[in-house]
């Protein structure tokens, strides 16, 4: 039997996020998510969504000979043939990232896959669920984002950068705020003053098209 996933949208775009923001890409919105983040901008993904087999995939997404893809969500870990998927993605030559929550084990994916892993800040209403195992699989090669919703947020996104060691585990940590909930100054400022060796980005496509706009 075919394996399949659940996908709401493939769509190329340029990354809007992480430090692959600005280049050209082909996202892969996968269905589902058991997660209900406060400042959530897919809630679209939550249920609706095509089950199509994984060489149809494959093929779409190659079709738009793309060299940057980004599996995203929803939650794409929900999907066990998300795993063959960005493996098959690798084999062609993809360079493939895989945006994910953080509350799933991200053990199991390709090591050549980019992991850019959440972790959920109190303001998100999830924190309880970041699977702190998680960051001792964490490599050079993955980023981790904190979301950043007020002060708060802030305090316990750099207390656990310092407590984790997470510049060290990792490529990149992002610090990235809730658009429209708090002024983005307000984070690089407090940033600074701590002398965190965090990169503050702000979500590119909310910028270019309208916030809520979707395929962008």
């Amino acid at each position: 039997m075919t394996p399949t996933l659940t996908v709401n949208e493939i769509y190329q775009s340029i990354q809007g996020e992480s430090t692959w923001a600005g280049l050209p890409c082909v996202f892969v919105r996968l269905t589902f998510c058991d997660l209900r983040c406060t400042y959530c901008d897919t809630a679209y993904a939550f249920y609706k969504g095509d089950k199509r087999p994984l060489p149809e995939i494959l093929d779409a997404v190659l079709a738009y000979d793309c060299p940057l893809v980004e599996i995203t969500g929803g939650e794409p870990l929900l999907q066990k043939n998300v795993l063959p998927l960005m493996t098959a993605l690798c084999d062609a030559g993809k360079t493939v990232l895989l945006e994910t929550s953080g509350a799933h084990d991200i053990a199991p994916v390709d090591p050549r896959v980019h992991r850019i892993m959440d972790l959920k800040t109190p303001s998100s209403g999830e924190c309880a669920r970041n699977r702190l195992e998680n960051i001792a699989h964490l490599t050079k090669r993955d980023e981790v984002k904190c979301v950043i919703g007020s002060r708060e947020d802030y305090d316990w996104s750099r207390d656990a950068v310092r407590a984790h060691d997470l510049a060290a585990r990792c490529g990149c940590v992002l610090f990235s705020p809730v658009f429209g909930r708090i002024e983005p100054r307000a984070i690089v400022e407090w940033l600074l003053a701590d002398k965190l060796p965090v990169r503050f980005q702000l979500q590119l496509h909310k910028f270019i098209w309208e916030p809520t706009a979707k395929g962008v």
